[in-house]
């Protein structure tokens, strides 16, 4: 387990691939982009 192991974390990170042992991290929407859609959704 190791670089070369495919399922490992640091394999993971070594192939520059993503997976259950390292899952994508989301992007969170900041503050402004939450202030303009609380303005768009009022009527």
């Amino acid at each position: 387990m190791g670089k070369g192991d495919k399922k490992s974390r640091r394999g993971k990170i070594q192939r520059g691939t993503y997976g259950v042992r390292r899952p994508k991290i989301k992007k969170r929407p900041t503050t402004l982009e939450k202030i303009s859609i609380d303005k768009k959704s009022k009527p």
